[in-house]
């Protein structure tokens, strides 16, 4: 026996709970853990949703559905006036959710009542396009690359480090980047220094790094800081950035920058380059170790010479720049295991990598419980502990 929509949709609303905006808005007020599904199309989606929704247009809520929410999660489905959402949710619960609801009326019963929305980040077709990869990874998808749109990373230096990790942040997409460098383009960086070509040596390679980045990717925005990170300064440049790259090559810049990030409680993703060795690790303030814990005092120059003094091979930097890449991607997206209280080591010739453990020192006089941070320039410690 056929039935009409109208009576489908009653026999679909008796089988499922419904709540109203008041409800929802209750819910949201005392954070109470609660998903938001919006099932309305893109466009739809575009002029607003609820806070914190997770958009799956109806078409794809079987198809992707238990790649956003857990069968025991409590979930809040909604449309335009609560019609798809009605019927979203007993898709759902045929499926196994066992706290699904639907929002009576709607987004646009929750607009009327002048309850809070936001406005998302929607992709363009051409950032689809660009950003196709990304969008199919369940761990990304259209929210994931709106967070990296929206996200501003921090890189100390555009040289060996700063090269490859600027290059790859900036076709992921990463929305802002801040480069710090004073240095002008040399001919003996090109052997390593990949944002750079030979037409601009003598240029300022904070200008020659972002005419590569926009190149690249017109949707970055590069800002440049042609200037020499000091305690004078260093806050000043830090202030509005998410976390921070160290692709810098003293410890007096590494000293000063571990300090301000943990003033600011910006993630620190430090790399270093010798030879042919390198290490990574990431610096989280309040969860791990920081860069004093790691080199409560820096070693004698003769144990740290620079790569101008020490040579390095060419593509060193370009992998462990890579890997500090990957840490921030992680860590924007909120997906993986960063390497906090981890080392990563690289040996080029033997193409050996090796984890070590690292603790926080309960005596760190920078990061220790209780511990105040003033910012010095770290020259004079480093020649005297030197």
């Amino acid at each position: 026996m056929s039935a009409t929509f109208r009576e489908l949709l009653s026999a679909t609303k008796k089988e499922i709970r419904e709540v109203s905006a008041e409800d929802v808005k209750r819910l949201l007020d005392a954070r109470t853990p609660v998903k938001l599904i919006d099932v309305r199309e893109g466009d739809e989606y575009a002029g607003g949703r609820l806070p914190g929704a997770v958009h799956i247009p109806r078409g794809y809520l079987e198809l992707r559905i238990e790649e956003k929410a857990a069968r025991d999660e409590e979930l809040v489905l909604y449309c335009a006036g609560g019609t798809r959402s009605a019927l979203a949710a007993r898709t759902l619960q045929h499926m196994g959710y066992t706290r699904v609801a639907s929002l009576a009326g709607g987004y646009n019963r929750w607009s009327d009542a002048h309850y809070p929305v936001e406005k998302p980040v929607v992709l363009t077709p051409a950032q689809k396009e660009r950003y196709r990869r990304h969008l199919i990874l369940p761990e990304v998808g259209e929210e994931g690359q709106a967070k990296l749109l929206k996200s501003k990373v921090l890189l100390l230096g555009a040289g060996g480090l700063g090269s490859p990790a600027a290059l790859y942040l900036a076709a992921a997409g990463v929305g802002t980047l801040g480069i710090v460098d004073a240095d002008v383009v040399d001919l003996s960086n090109l052997q390593r220094q990949v944002l750079h070509t030979h037409e601009r040596a003598g240029q300022p390679k904070v200008e020659s790094a972002r005419a590569t980045i926009e190149a690249l990717n017109p949707d970055v925005k590069v800002v440049p800081f042609r200037e020499r990170l000091t305690s004078d300064n260093v806050l000043r440049i830090l202030e509005g950035f998410d976390l921070v790259i160290d692709g810098g090559d003293n410890f007096p810049t590494r000293y000063l920058l571990n300090d301000a990030c943990l003033m600011q409680g910006k993630p620190n993703l430090h790399g270093s380059i010798f030879r042919f060795e390198g290490q990574v690790t990431t610096f989280v303030p309040g969860q791990g170790p920081c860069y004093r814990c790691l080199y409560p005092a820096p070693p004698p120059p003769e144990l740290a010479p620079s790569c101008a003094e020490a040579g390095v091979l060419g593509v060193l930097p370009g992998i462990i720049g890579l890997f500090q890449a990957n840490e921030a991607l992680k860590l924007l997206l909120g997906v993986g295991e960063p390497l906090v209280g981890r080392l990563v080591t690289f040996d080029a010739l033997g193409t050996r990598f090796q984890e070590l453990k690292l603790r926080r020192d309960p005596k760190c006089p920078v990061c220790a419980p209780g511990a105040r941070v003033e910012l010095i320039d770290y020259e004079q410690f480093c020649a005297s502990s030197a």
